[in-house]
């Protein structure tokens, strides 16, 4: 579903991030437009799968149960959802596989839809910016400007994400860290890192800012009273908002709702009351 287009759309009047100190960005779909379209391939592997324990369900039946679990558990681990798909199998009558069976299955079908734009932008062939949402590279040039440090931190596997931010070059922007998914799952969360950050005292919570298009980072961010900026882009273009996205956004905190960075002195005005 598609919204107007609208540049930033304030949702808390009379905040601002006027001191941030620290700014925590998701990856994909916040940043990397490398994994568009995952929804696509990570919906049809789990209907499969409960459509294997012999329910009587229709696919349409199925595809809204796993749809629900998948968005409510968007920017937390992958081997979150493929925990809930093993119990779902299980209340199905069925026998799962362990849930790093199924992420595993899930990554390989994963690689192959995305494998071509790895490759356009390894060889030459396209530049980072096609695989970037647009006005990225201006944003994190503004914040370093202002004297924030920059985390990013995905529910995508380490190996994985740190490669694609390095491809896209937006690795050197990020001095606090580069955090992602690891097979021992308990040992990493966006909530880990934010704590992190304030138990370092890098910021106050009223200091800390972030952007994403996940429910997690931005309720993450709000419940400590940071600043979540919700990144709603209408995926690949990027150049309306997603009201999909957007509903759920907001409905996690988030204090405004852009498309894409593209209209960054208005984003900037309302982040720092400029």
């Amino acid at each position: 579903m598609k919204a107007a287009n609208r540049s930033v759309e304030i949702v808390k009047p009379g905040v601002s991030a006027v001191g941030a100190k620290v700014a925590l960005f998701d990856l994909d779909g916040t940043l990397s437009l490398f994994r568009s379209g995952w929804v696509d391939v990570m919906l049809p592997m789990m209907i499969e799968e409960l459509q294997r324990t012999g329910t009587a369900e229709t696919e349409t039946q199925l595809r809204a149960v796993v749809r629900d679990y998948v968005d409510r558990l968007n920017g937390k681990q992958t081997i979150y959802q493929m925990i809930e798909l093993a119990r779902q199998v299980e209340l199905r009558g069925g026998r799962p596989e362990e849930p790093l069976v199924y992420k595993h299955r899930y990554l390989d079908r994963l690689h192959g839809h995305i494998r071509h734009r790895l490759e356009e932008v390894r060889t030459g062939a396209a530049s980072p910016e096609k695989y970037l949402v647009p006005g990225s590279v201006a944003l994190l040039q503004l914040l370093r400007d202002r004297g924030l440090r920059l985390y990013l931190a995905s529910g995508t596997d380490q190996e994985y994400m740190r490669a694609e931010a390095d491809l896209l070059g937006v690795t050197p922007w990020f001095d606090g860290g580069i955090y992602g998914a690891l097979d021992d799952y308990k040992s990493f969360s966006k909530r880990m890192v934010i704590q992190g950050i304030l138990d370092r005292a890098e910021c106050s919570p009223g200091e800390l800012l972030a952007f994403g298009d996940g429910y997690v980072e931005i309720q993450n961010v709000s419940e400590v009273g940071g600043f979540a900026v919700g990144v709603a882009s209408d995926e690949p273009e990027c150049r309306i908002v997603n009201a999909w996205k957007r509903d759920r956004l907001i409905g996690a905190g988030a204090a405004c709702i852009i498309p894409n960075f593209l209209q960054l002195p208005e984003l900037a005005s309302v982040l720092f009351a400029q």
